[in-house]
């Protein structure tokens, strides 16, 4: 049987999901967490937080269009941005 392929056996390259980029991943985590210290330290408010980042996702949004950024890479980068904001919002529900 050899010679013998299945076409489940493997998806095409386009069909992949990307590994995430670890310069990013650890960049988010950072900022993430840089967010989160300043709020424990009473430096911001989450309020405050939920505003930069809500700046960040319309900044993102703008430049995207502007370079000329696939919708599926700008979407992924506002869906990363949202989650830390949902993130944030459950502080202030428990606040």
């Amino acid at each position: 049987m050899s010679g013998i392929t299945n076409d489940n056996d493997d998806y095409p390259a386009a069909a992949r999901v990307p590994e995430p980029d670890a310069h990013g991943q650890a960049a988010m985590l950072l900022v993430e967490s840089l967010i989160f210290g300043l709020i424990e330290r009473s430096a911001i408010s989450v309020e405050d937080a939920l505003d930069i980042v809500e700046a960040a996702a319309e900044v993102k949004a703008d430049i995207a269009v502007d370079i000329g950024e696939s919708p599926e890479t700008m979407r992924r980068s506002l869906n990363l941005l949202a989650a830390i904001s949902d993130s944030l919002k459950l502080d202030v529900k428990r606040g």
